[in-house]
């Protein structure tokens, strides 16, 4: 009987197991585009992401253009996710080719000549 019943447990115990279900990536419909600006912005119900490429390729224009070709909206849930997943792809990354810095670089001053 003592067996029967560690059967019975292990069998409604692995009934209980959320499964993971097999994902089929479908991209025949998939566009691809190059985006070097995001941007995001999030209300209660979802966050949107803008994506678009910098057209301004003088560093010294007062204004930069920047033409948007994507938004991307996503609920919470998803948004955290991704978050996740882009968290875990940058480690791997940088741990293979070195950290990105992100942050501006001030301009180096000019070398003087010692008075002297």
């Amino acid at each position: 009987m003592a067996t029967s019943d560690a059967q019975s447990f292990d069998q409604a115990k692995s009934e209980k197991r959320p499964t993971t279900p097999k994902v089929s990536w479908d991209d025949s419909q998939m566009a691809s585009s190059y985006a070097n600006v995001v941007n995001a912005v999030s209300s209660r119900e979802e966050f949107t992401l803008f994506f678009g490429t910098n057209q301004t390729w003088n560093a010294s224009d007062k204004e930069l253009v920047v033409h948007l070709t994507n938004r991307i909206m996503l609920n919470p849930h998803a948004a955290k996710r991704l978050l996740t997943l882009l968290a875990a792809v940058m480690k791997e990354h940088e741990r293979r080719y070195g950290e990105i810095n992100i942050e501006p670089t001030a301009a180096k001053p000019a070398a003087t000549a010692m008075n002297g």
